[in-house]
Formats: C-alpha cells, structure tokens, sequence
C-alpha cells in the first residue's frame, strides 16, 4: 500500500515539474524578448556555476583561505586560466580535476 502511494507521489511530483517547465518553454517560443534580455540571460549558468564553485574554492569551513597552501585555490586559478584562453569546458574541468589531485598529492607528502 505504501509503496502505490510513494510511486503515485513520485508520479504525480514528476508530471507536475514537466509541465511547469514545458509551460514556460512553450510560452516563450511565442514572445519576442529584447535583445537586451536575451544577452543577459546567457550570463546566467556561468554565474550560477561561479556562485556554487567560488565559495568551495575560497572557505575552508567557514573561514576565508586565501594563502598558497589552498590547494583548490591554485587548482581553480588553473583552470579560470585554462578557461580563458582555450574556452574548452572540458579542457578547463580536466585541468581544474588534474591539477587539485596532483596538488593534493603533492601537499600531502
């Protein structure tokens, strides 16, 4: 009995959040936005990236370390560097994974 009940939610969750979010997708294919707009809201995955990655980058627990001993700090300026020049996003996650182990590693000893 639990069980219909658990999956009959999961269900009816699921169908709820598709439609919510094929409304807006069919609502906007017919609206025209500015173009102003439209060049902002390109910028918001990489902000939202930024805003999720930064502060495991810059906090060790809840204090600020900025010192050569921060091991993702190095490992992210890397990969921003990567970033910029190449634009590979690939590129730049294997670079950022890479360079963390290996400083990882190589602080550990």
């Amino acid at each position: 009995m639990y069980m219909q009940v658990f999956w009959s939610v999961v269900l009816v969750i699921g169908a709820l959040t598709f439609a919510l979010r094929f409304s807006f997708i069919h609502l906007l294919e017919k609206v025209k936005m500015p173009q102003l707009l439209e060049s902002a809201l390109r910028f918001i995955p990489a902000s939202v990236l930024a805003a999720l990655v930064l502060p495991a980058i810059l906090y060790s627990g809840d204090t600020l370390y900025l010192s050569p001993g921060n091991e993702r700090l190095l490992a992210g300026t890397a990969a921003a560097l990567v970033a910029w020049y190449s634009g590979s996003v690939l590129l730049t996650i294997l670079t950022g994974m890479g360079s963390l182990w290996l400083l990882q590693a190589a602080f550990s000893i």
